[in-house]
């Protein structure tokens, strides 16, 4: 599959009635120094606690799956929505996820009854040891962020965003493989702009734009589980290049910090990673002007 804007239009049919159209939150934000027009996608209250859902669901239902089910390697949100459609669609799932897994997305994916295997320290030792497992077997693998039947299904909260927000500017987002931040590039190209925000210690976007391409970085820190790709997926990379999106780099603390604001003034829950891009904003890294509309995707709330 080619992933473009055609590619999202035909997830988003295939989607429907399959997956939440999540509700926008505008807010009241200018006692914290927001931008005075800032609106919640509020992707936490997805199907499995995150967006992860949509490219779940699209990956299964493009692809032929053997009676061996689904194999797939993530950091847990991946791996929960891949569980999740193959308990909707009656399939067996097979997720492999880091020791660094939180306890929160370690019992939603056995509250769907995956055959979960725990294995290293990162999600690369998990990816590895997902493919070795599927040589062999009558199984499909589902990539949580290189392929383009999932990032397209990602890419369909940006045509839910343009009909919920039609006035909308600027999208703040985590990235870290570049599954999300790369579907929301595809459909939107430079029309809008677009801001990828990580944490130090998952900042492949970061280094890549300074080396020219994708390359490995240590993983570390507080959103290790959620934005803990080692490398930035290639068609993040093309995507995010394509549309001059920016990068924010924020600290630990700083997404802390959003994360207890996001609870305590709006009343929403997040991890780590969909806190990232209000850590952004609060921390002054990035700017929003009077005249943009800008909105925050809230990817998921699957946290201890």
């Amino acid at each position: 599959m080619k992933l473009d804007r055609a590619a999202i239009a035909d997830a988003a049919e295939r989607l429907t009635g399959r997956i939440v159209a999540t509700p926008v939150q505008p807010l009241e934000s200018e006692e914290l120094g927001l931008p005075r027009r800032l609106t919640l996608k509020l992707e936490n209250l997805q199907h499995s606690g995150s967006f992860k859902a949509r490219g779940a669901m699209n990956g299964l239902l493009c692809a032929q799956v053997g009676s061996d089910g689904v194999v797939a390697a993530s950091g847990g949100n991946h791996g929960a929505a891949v569980a999740w459609a193959a308990q909707w669609l009656r399939h067996p799932a097979h997720i492999f996820v880091p020791s660094i897994i939180s306890g929160r997305k370690l019992e939603k994916l056995r509250l769907y009854d995956a055959h979960v295997h725990v294995t290293g320290n990162e999600y690369h030792d998990a990816l590895s040891a997902a493919h070795q497992f599927s040589q062999g077997r009558d199984c499909v693998e589902l990539h949580a962020y290189d392929q383009a039947e999932v990032v397209s299904g990602a890419g369909t909260i940006a045509k839910e965003i343009d009909i919920q927000v039609p006035d909308a500017t600027t999208i703040v987002v985590a990235c870290g493989g570049g599954g999300l931040a790369g579907g929301l590039a595809t459909w939107w190209g430079t029309s809008k702009r677009l801001i990828a925000v990580e944490t130090e210690g998952t900042q492949t976007w970061a280094t890549a734009r300074v080396a020219g391409k994708p390359v490995n970085i240590e993983v570390s820190g507080l959103a290790a589980d959620s934005l803990g790709a080692r490398r930035l997926g290639d068609l993040g990379w093309n995507a995010l290049v394509s549309s001059q999106a920016e990068s924010v780099v924020v600290t630990d603390e700083e997404v802390s910090a959003a994360q207890t604001a996001l609870a305590t003034k709006f009343g929403v829950a997040s991890e780590p990673a969909a806190a990232a891009g209000l850590a952004a904003l609060l921390s002054g890294k990035t700017s929003i002007s009077e005249e943009e509309h800008c909105v925050l995707v809230i990817c998921g709330a699957n946290s201890d």
